[in-house]
């Protein structure tokens, strides 16, 4: 998948970072695609509103697309970067793309998703960049929480 086709997929998990924040959680969203370009899932990290430690945004956007026979061929959108937990969901259900908006503020498991033959788009997205850059500048101690650090 070439960057400006990957561009396209990348304003639903931008749209529910921003619906995160709103709701005073963590901006970081996703979201689930077939391999035809239909939207599977779409949701975001809701570790706060929730108080669940498990329901990160890619957790949150693979739930939501619903049980599927396989997942090859499907691509997950995500804000930021994948942390491990995400990355090894990524690998144990065979998801065979990610696009990443942003690896700036936080750099997860990507390189070794790629290592092991996931197709890996970083988009370096501005949005993406400022959009945690400022939350983690407002909010240390839970951006810290949410990392593990």
């Amino acid at each position: 998948m070439d960057e400006a086709q990957a561009r396209t997929l990348l304003p639903v998990a931008l749209a529910e970072a921003r619906a995160g924040l709103a709701e005073g959680g963590i901006p970081i969203g996703a979201a689930l695609y077939g391999p035809d370009g239909t939207l599977l899932g779409r949701g975001h990290n809701r570790r706060v509103q929730d108080g669940d430690p498990s329901l990160h945004a890619e957790t949150a956007a693979f739930r939501a697309a619903g049980r599927l026979r396989a997942y090859r061929g499907t691509t997950m959108v995500t804000t930021l970067s994948p942390c491990w937990y995400c990355s090894g969901l990524v690998r144990q259900f065979g998801i065979s793309r990610v696009v990443i908006g942003e690896a700036t503020t936080f750099r997860g498991g990507h390189d070794w998703l790629a290592e092991h033959g996931v197709e890996i788009v970083l988009l370096d997205d501005r949005e993406c960049v400022s959009l945690m850059r400022d939350f983690v500048t407002a909010h240390p101690a839970l951006w810290n929480e949410d990392i593990g650090a």
